[in-house]
């Protein structure tokens, strides 16, 4: 199922141990090399911590907020020597460049959507100029669409030309498809 970055921030972090809210999200912890969701960031209830919520550690994703077993998956940056490099690029999407691979700028990133079992992003939603978004209000972009993830901006393959826009999100072509017969 694919959820809206929204339906994750600011969200209560809810323990099964203690049937209780013990953290809350912020922000999220985003592998530039995959754009996989690696974790939350979370201010900790109990200790007013800054700690961060693995993924693996998420039972469930319910209207409430987000279930864990305990409050002891809640880990301190320093302790996760693994991911040590994830957070200190500190990877935002939000608010990112989007561009083609014929340099045509396109706008800027205004939500994305997660695939909650596999927390890998799925669709950029680019939001465009002012002066762009007179004919389309928004552009939804696909995962398999991107070409390469830089700090400064998201580079995607072109979009087609020519084509309707149908319910204000442009017509968008696989990696590895062919564009023939679509014109």
């Amino acid at each position: 199922m694919l959820l809206l970055s929204a339906a994750l921030m600011n969200k209560p972090v809810l323990s099964l141990r203690t049937n209780g809210q013990v953290a809350e999200t912020y922000g999220f912890l985003i592998n530039p090399n995959n754009l996989k969701i690696e974790g939350f960031y979370c201010h900790d209830r109990l200790s007013r911590q800054n700690l961060i919520l693995l993924n693996q550690d998420i039972r469930n994703i319910i209207m409430q907020g987000i279930v864990v077993n305990d409050h002891d998956v809640l880990c301190t940056p320093e302790d996760l020597i693994r991911l040590k490099e994830v957070i200190d690029i500190n990877y935002i999407v939000i608010s990112k460049p989007v561009i083609t691979v014929n340099k045509e700028r396109l706008g800027k990133v205004k939500d994305f959507a997660v695939n909650s079992e596999s927390f890998f992003i799925q669709k950029l939603y680019v939001g465009q100029p002012i002066l762009k978004s007179l004919n389309t209000s928004q552009i939804s972009v696909d995962r398999n669409q991107i070409v390469e993830v830089t700090d400064h901006a998201i580079i995607i393959q072109s979009l087609l030309k020519g084509e309707k826009i149908a319910y204000k999100s442009p017509v968008t072509v696989p990696i590895n498809s062919s564009a023939e017969g679509l014109v």
